[in-house]
């Protein structure tokens, strides 16, 4: 099987809508979007969904599922990247055929409930995936936010960069919910600043995603078992602090924390504290109880704006004293996998 190829200016780049209905929701913040990557000089295939709309969804499961077959088996794409998320991306998985893209590798971004499709990819095939932008709620948005998501995007999946290549953190962070379809003012630049909360060095596979849409393949054939060693990288946005208790304890009951190297902890867009005053990883050292492992939170790979781009399945290295991450091997080869 061949490998991923990085992007050039004039690739195609295929949208699939895996759930929510974004462009026909949101028409003028899919437009502006569009618009915007095809000015950077890439030429923006709209998937066989874009436009329509079925209540909460983009069309029945087998239409969702015949969209994203239709681009894996596209030669002509080198990238697919998800419209936006949702609730139930992985209703498509058992009808999703991953053998075409082993024939016809293509990078595949997204985030958020498009992390079933990229971890089921990744599990299927073997080919990294990328933890990054969608193209409505990424692309659509305003300077100055949408520059510096770019920037990522650009450094991970078009430069080629030396390793061990560090992880840039964006000067600044917004969480605020306005400006969805047109602006209406600035929205707030907060400092930014990744925390050590646990302090430490670890080196493994990057794995994780969504830990929301993660809950709906966990046990599955699709989902990726987390190894020993492995990074663990877990976002999610508006939760309140009672799901997100109950969300970090299903990682603790499996294990799952007694196996991984570190943790990066995703921003958490909106978070409801509920009264208590705690933060996530609050709630997360809670959890963890005796279990001590690097973590660093506030990581700009989530539901906020700007977003950084991460290759789901590669390694990396994290410092929990420093703050530091860096990509310590390869993310995107020609090469012959296995």
């Amino acid at each position: 099987m061949k490998g991923l190829r990085r992007l050039q200016k004039g690739d195609k780049i295929g949208i699939f809508s895996p759930s929510s209905p974004a462009s026909a929701t949101s028409p003028l913040r899919y437009q502006r979007a569009k618009e915007w990557l095809e000015h950077q000089g890439f030429i923006v295939e709209s998937g066989s969904l874009t436009g329509k709309e079925d209540h909460y969804r983009s069309g029945t499961i087998q239409e969702r599922a015949d969209e994203l077959n239709e681009l894996m088996a596209r030669e002509d794409l080198a990238c697919m990247m998800s419209m936006i998320g949702g609730t139930n991306s992985n209703s498509l998985l058992p009808y999703l055929d991953f053998e075409l893209l082993k024939k016809h590798p293509k990078i595949m971004i997204g985030y958020s409930d498009a992390t079933a499709i990229l971890l089921a990819a990744y599990e299927k095939t073997g080919l990294p995936v990328f933890y990054g932008p969608a193209l409505v709620p990424s692309f659509g948005e305003f300077e100055p936010f949408v520059t510096h998501t770019y920037q990522s995007f650009e450094d991970i999946l078009i430069h080629p960069q030396a390793i061990p290549y560090q992880v840039k953190k964006p000067p600044f962070w917004t969480d605020e919910r306005i400006n969805w379809e047109e602006k209406t003012r600035d929205k707030e630049k907060r400092p930014n600043d990744w925390l050590c909360v646990i302090g430490g060095q670890a080196e493994g596979r990057l794995i994780g995603g969504n830990l929301n849409a993660m809950y709906g393949i966990w046990g599955s054939e699709f989902m990726p078992q987390v190894q020993k060693g492995d990074i663990l990288f877990i976002e999610d946005c508006m939760k309140t602090a009672s799901i997100v208790e109950k969300n970090f304890s299903l990682l603790k009951v499996n294990g799952v924390f007694e196996r991984v190297s570190g943790i990066l902890l995703g921003k958490h867009e909106l978070f409801d504290d509920e009264g208590t005053g705690k933060k996530p990883h609050d709630i997360l050292l809670e959890v963890l109880g005796d279990t001590k492992r690097p973590l660093i939170a506030d990581f700009d790979c989530a539901h906020t704006h700007p977003m950084l781009t991460m290759p789901i399945g590669t390694h990396v290295k994290m410092d929990a004293k420093t703050a530091e991450i860096w990509l310590t091997e390869p993310w995107i080869s020609e090469k012959e996998l296995k």
